[in-house]
């Protein structure tokens, strides 16, 4: 049972993306309303910090915006450290731009600050955060709030439509377009509030590492000093913060869009992928933000619903799945048939089976494998026609389905900018049983459709594109770690 929302966030256009985490009160008292984020790293239209300067409007408190970025985070590396800590930077530039007071932690061996969103929240009103259904921004928001004894109000900025506006009874893709679909055109617009008053400029229980004024050097300075995964070379394919964010806008408009009903499924074809979904799970854009981009392009109108169709119903159809799933990273989220058939068949003969190391670094006996894995290596990003051939290939690659579900979960979260999200565990699932089952028979697979290479390799050029793709030389070597069992449910460091 949690409390009801404040009066004045009832009352807010937006209203339904917001839920009470724990049966605290409004503390009017407070000397601000602290916003934490963790993921949703912008600062216009995103829904978190309107809400809390909705609520700070009405208590007449300023808004405190906060992000932290710890060491120990599962997969830290330098990889997904910069690419935090150049959205992470633009967020305190954009912050003061509104108005807003933005304060900023990065961990690392001479500045550790234990408890600090604690410390911060104990001079707050209220704090928010975002309602996210996976990975560490879900239970370190969910702990903190069964921990702290202020109100704390988990706000959705993940998708356009809150998903809490659809009911909670849809149980296929086809029933939640159908429910989706017409309601979009209300959430296209949202009126951007302002800050009543002054950015906070009161005492700190900290020393803030004010990213707004670092350079790429500095930041990469803060990478350099961090214990992490050194060995995960950065990608060169997604430049960090709103300018790689921008650009990649530009190229929807002007390359994407034109092509995208006929090149979306062409693994060969840079303009058949926007590549915009690391910086979605990062928060650097939004939903509506892309949508506003989408109308306006010169583009036909097929690929425009096509490629809406992608992001509204697909990405946010994964998102809606995630809220209900007690940890949607884990392996018996795979639907029941897909878990029976798969584990009747786990005694089966694997003459595919593979090293983990092997699978890492692409180095399998699978050239198509091979090519689609040096993706993630080496861009930090997979095409989305390749995603199914390499996770069902997993499958058959892995001594038994629970180890392939964590091989597949391992090497998604690893490696990839848009690991760790609901989206890319929703495209694994449905990799190992997503859709009806078939007939049972096939070695390994039993009732879970198998999938061959054959929609890039018969492609004109297909062939040739999947050699040259499994030959790209990884700039490093990477150590092997253990698979989890239960990913990121052990072991919890407290924020």
């Amino acid at each position: 049972m949690t409390s009801p929302i404040p009066r004045a966030l009832a009352a807010w256009s937006e209203a339904p993306r917001v839920r009470s985490l724990n049966l605290c009160n409004v503390r009017p008292e407070g000397r601000y309303v602290l916003c934490w984020l963790q993921q949703a790293l912008r600062a216009r239209d995103n829904p978190v910090i309107d809400a809390a300067i909705c609520l700070a409007n009405d208590l007449g408190l300023p808004v405190l915006v906060y992000h932290g970025l710890r060491e120990d985070y599962p997969y830290a590396s330098d990889r997904l450290h910069r690419f935090i800590l150049g959205a992470s930077r633009d967020l305190a530039r954009e912050c003061r731009q509104r108005g807003l007071a933005c304060v900023q932690h990065v961990d690392r061996s001479d500045s550790r600050e234990k408890g600090l969103v604690y410390r911060l929240a104990s001079d707050s009103a209220a704090v928010f955060v975002e309602d996210q259904p996976t990975f560490v921004a879900r239970w370190q928001a969910e702990r903190f709030a069964s921990r702290t004894d202020r109100a704390v109000l988990a706000v959705n900025a993940a998708c356009l439509v809150p998903p809490a506006v659809l009911g909670d009874d849809i149980g296929s893709t086809t029933a939640f377009r159908r429910r989706h679909q017409p309601v979009r055109g209300d959430w296209l617009v949202a009126d951007e509030l302002h800050p009543a008053t002054a950015p906070y400029q009161g005492a700190l229980p900290f020393a803030s590492d004010q990213l707004e004024t670092c350079t790429d050097a500095d930041i990469d300075r803060f990478v350099e000093h961090a214990a992490i995964d050194h060995s995960l070379a950065l990608s060169p394919m997604f430049p960090i913060g709103r300018d790689g964010a921008l650009a990649k806008l530009e190229r929807l408009m002007d390359d994407v869009l034109p092509s995208y009903a006929a090149a979306r499924n062409d693994a060969t074809r840079p303009e058949g992928a926007s590549t915009l979904s690391p910086y979605l799970h990062f928060g650097v854009v939004g939903p509506r933000e892309i949508m506003a981009t989408v109308e306006a392009a010169v583009a036909p109108a097929n690929a425009k619903e096509k490629f809406a169709d992608e992001l509204l119903t697909w990405r946010e159809w994964f998102h809606y799945q995630a809220r209900a799933l007690p940890a949607p990273e884990r392996y018996d989220r795979i639907s029941g048939w897909a878990r029976d058939t798969l584990e009747a068949h786990a005694p089966d003969e694997r003459p595919d089976l593979e090293s983990l190391d092997a699978m890492l670094h692409g180095e399998t006996r699978d050239e198509t494998w091979n090519a689609c894995q040096r993706e993630f290596l080496i861009d930090g990003w997979m095409h989305n026609n390749l995603r199914m051939y390499w996770g069902k290939r997993i499958i058959a690659m892995t001594p038994d389905p629970k180890t392939a579900w964590a091989t597949a979960c391992y090497l998604n979260d690893r490696l990839s900018l848009d690991g760790r999200d609901p989206s890319t565990y929703g495209n694994i699932a449905a990799s190992f049983g997503g859709g009806a089952p078939g007939r049972d028979g096939p070695a390994v697979y039993g009732k879970v459709p198998n999938r061959s290479d054959g929609s890039t390799r018969h492609r004109p050029g297909g062939a040739e594109w999947l050699e040259t793709a499994a030959r790209r030389s990884p700039p490093t070597r990477l150590a092997s770690e253990p698979l989890p069992s239960e990913p990121y449910l052990e072991g919890k460091q407290d924020v």
